[in-house]
């Protein structure tokens, strides 16, 4: 183990003493004030959140490889001055993303959400939900098709999703040896992709207002057709439950699941908030449903409310332009105190109980909470050194090419920008405007195609994306160790991104809504592959 240990700490003082050692540090490091970095729009602002990610992969520690990511950013930023550095850290960075009055409405929303979670455990919602659900839902299959149902019908927000399916559907998922790595894929593979296709949600409001000199909600709508990898996933999703297989390290967790370890590692980032509370035996699975229900109408008007519907704004404009991080907290603030309501006029926690479930909830979400600071941060400093403007160019430079393959290089190239910074609606922004420009002359659905493989790329790279905040959410959901989650989802995600990336160079030829047709065919044939393959994974 201190071998083991030595080499992790080796490792990251090779990454550090190689960006100091770097020609373009080298050559700032005398510069007191930075006003645009050596390295601004080149390559090197994408080292970052590469040098961020690899050691997640290899050390399975998030925490230290975010901020070593972070280090790596402000010292390419800084040119090796050590007072810029720190600043850049902390002032521009840190401090900043903490500032954003969204972010911080997201963490609020994350406070709330654990509060909530807390209240229907203590007040026996979710284990009288867990009795109902073992008489009606009797195996593995059934507990994991549940759970995408679940993940389907909350489709307004992929944070919202997250944390609702995973704390409504972890006991039944553990009663039936589901690993958590699985159901945190469940839940990942349901949010984002869902969203991305679901003409209301906070995705669709994002999408309209980034395509410039169009009808932003019609243009999302006839995009759907061609969002290959959300679709795709949905449809690899449900053949891998149906069919009973799983693949690389995935397979190793449900294995391990079926003879009753969750976890495989050692690793419990929430176990400190399990099976500590007292539960109350009178809950009913009322108790959980009118919360979960309140929650979801009290989000849904508070997302219209800042869209302007109660000034006379129609519903769906008020949907595509409200501010879904004001409009989150709201919802979930009065589905906190219908909560709480709830549970004194039913006696079943008293007022000083619930009170006690704030700070309770606060603690769970705490992991969360710490990985989405260091990636936004880490995010600050890819934005910091251009990022977006050296991939805007090369997305530019790449329409010279041939016209039709653009759709899948769209594709390729967002699933490299939301990999790298974490974000799919920075993605959006970035490339949709661009691909907007590029083809507003084109005849044909090559825009629209290009807009959708934008779309689905940014999913993509945001499923791969060990800094990516709905990939930390669905982590948190399922209480799952965050690298394992990311370790046994990427498999996954590269077999769909790679069908996604074969269909959209039919599309761009065939430009039909038909070329749907032969992406699941592709992903069909690919099932029975690692069906054939694979079939060493025995269910119960």
């Amino acid at each position: 183990m201190k071998y083991k240990r030595s080499k992790i700490y080796a490792l990251f003082a090779a990454v550090l003493v190689f960006v100091l050692a770097c020609p373009a540090t080298v050559l700032a490091a005398a510069e007191e004030e930075v006003s645009s970095p050596a390295v601004y729009a080149t390559f090197w602002s994408l080292v970052p959140p590469v040098v961020a990610i690899v050691l997640a992969l290899i050390t399975k520690e998030v925490y230290s490889s975010l901020f070593v990511g972070i280090l790596v950013g402000a010292i390419l930023y800084s040119g090796g001055n050590f007072e810029v550095t720190v600043n850049q850290i902390f002032s521009g960075g840190m401090i900043s993303v903490l500032s954003s009055s969204s972010n911080v409405g997201i963490l609020v929303f994350l406070v709330i959400l654990g509060t909530m979670v807390c209240l229907m455990n203590r007040a026996g919602g979710s284990a009288a939900f867990g009795r109902w659900a073992s008489k009606h839902i009797k195996t593995r299959v059934g507990a994991e098709l549940a759970t995408i149902l679940l993940g389907v019908l909350i489709f307004i927000d992929d944070y919202f999703n997250c944390l609702t399916v995973g704390s409504v559907m972890r006991p039944i998922t553990d009663q039936h040896n589901v690993s958590r790595a699985k159901l945190a894929y469940l839940i990942d593979a349901t949010a984002a992709p869902i969203c991305i296709i679901a003409p209301i949600s906070s995705w669709a409001a994002a999408v309209s207002g980034f395509v410039p000199g169009e009808d932003g909600m019609s243009v999302f709508v006839r995009a759907i057709p061609y969002n290959y990898y959300a679709i795709l996933t949905i449809v690899m999703m449900v053949s891998m439950v149906l069919m009973k297989e799983e693949f690389g390290s995935m397979g190793v967790h449900e294995s391990n699941a079926l003879k009753g370890d969750l976890f495989t590692t050692a690793a419990r980032p929430y176990a400190s908030g399990e099976g500590e509370d007292p539960v109350n035996p009178r809950g009913k699975v009322m108790d959980l449903l009118i919360p979960i229900i309140s929650l979801v109408i009290c989000c849904v008007i508070g997302m219209i409310y800042t869209g302007g519907f109660f000034s006379g704004t129609d519903f769906v404009t008020a949907f595509s332009q409200s501010d879904a991080s004001v409009g989150l907290v709201l919802g979930s603030f009065f589905g906190l105190v219908i909560t709480i309501l709830l549970y004194m006029v039913r006696k079943v926690l008293p007022f000083r109980d619930c009170m006690a479930c704030i700070p309770e909830g606060f603690k769970s979400m705490v992991p969360a909470i710490l990985i989405l600071t260091f990636a936004w941060t880490l995010k600050s400093m890819t934005d910091s050194l251009g990022a977006a403007e050296f991939v805007a160019e090369l997305v530019k430079s790449s329409a010279d090419g041939l016209v039709n393959m653009l759709p899948a290089i769209i594709f390729i190239v967002a699933c490299f920008l939301a990999f790298a910074t974490g974000t799919s609606w920075g993605t959006f922004g970035i490339l949709i405007p661009i691909v907007v420009h590029v083809f507003e002359n084109t005849p044909g659905n090559l825009m629209i195609i290009s807009i959708s493989a934008c779309m689905a790329g940014a999913v993509c790279g945001d499923h791969c994306s060990p800094i990516s905040d709905t990939t930390i959410m669905a982590s948190a959901g399922a209480q799952c160790d965050h690298v394992n989650h990311v370790s046994t989802q990427l498999p996954y995600a590269i077999v769909a991104a790679v069908v996604s990336f074969i269909t959209y160079i039919f599309a761009g030829f065939i430009q039909s809504p038909l070329c749907l047709i032969i992406g699941v065919a592709l992903m069909m044939g690919a099932m029975f592959v690692i069906k054939f393959k694979f079939s060493d994974l025995k269910n119960a």
